[in-house]
């Protein structure tokens, strides 16, 4: 039975979090838990549960909170086209987010996503140049604005990202590093230009798979 561990660390909160997850046939099975679950002695505080059929649902419970995340995915022909099409819910705040995307081919495709009652939509267009370059320009309906990413393979199957982000005028770098079947880790280091003074905020997350 194959498993995977995440952890995640933030470095400007000190805080962390860890996932769990194993395959258990056709499902995935996931716990996680944070600083707060294990702090002061264990509570419930920061755990959640979840299970997943990659492809078909995935359900997360938010124990401490009582909340409950819905999210169900299909696929269907648009013009000979495959459509992915994502219904995400979340109970507590009775939130639905539809999400589609049309693939056109291997290197471009278009993705919208729409809260139900918001009466905003996101578009991001989707472009891999040989391979190696992805060029994803996505813009904002309600904030009438756009947010740019770039990223790139290196050193193999190593990949480099940047994003900015025009409204909050956030800049993003990210490295991941594939360590073919163990894993992998990567780190995001993010500044706001707007902000005086400009200090980065970073992020290191590294995701470990074995056997159990």
């Amino acid at each position: 039975m194959k498993a995977t561990l995440k952890t995640k660390y933030d470095v400007d909160k000190s805080g962390a979090v860890s996932t769990l997850a194993i395959n258990a046939g056709d499902v995935k099975l996931r716990a996680s838990i944070t600083d707060a679950t294990i702090i002061n002695g264990p509570s419930l505080n920061g755990l959640a549960l979840g299970v997943e059929k990659p492809g078909f649902f995935m359900v997360d419970y938010n124990v401490p909170k009582k909340d409950l995340r819905f999210q169900f995915m299909n696929t269907v022909k648009v013009v000979e086209k495959p459509l992915n099409l994502t219904y995400i819910h979340s109970w507590s705040d009775n939130r639905t987010v539809l999400d589609g995307t049309l693939v056109f081919d291997s290197a471009n495709k278009v993705s919208a996503n729409h809260a139900l009652g918001s009466g905003n939509c996101k578009l991001k267009y989707s472009y891999v140049h040989e391979g190696v370059t992805t060029f994803e320009p996505s813009y904002d309906v309600a904030k009438n604005s756009w947010d740019f990413s770039v990223s790139r393979k290196v050193y193999g199957d190593d990949v480099l990202k940047g994003t900015y982000q025009t409204t909050t005028k956030a800049l993003g770098l990210e490295w991941t590093r594939n360590l073919k079947s163990s894993g992998n880790f990567k780190i995001v280091a993010s500044v706001n230009l707007g902000d005086e003074p400009k200090r980065p905020k970073v992020t290191a997350e590294s995701t470990w798979n074995f056997e159990v």
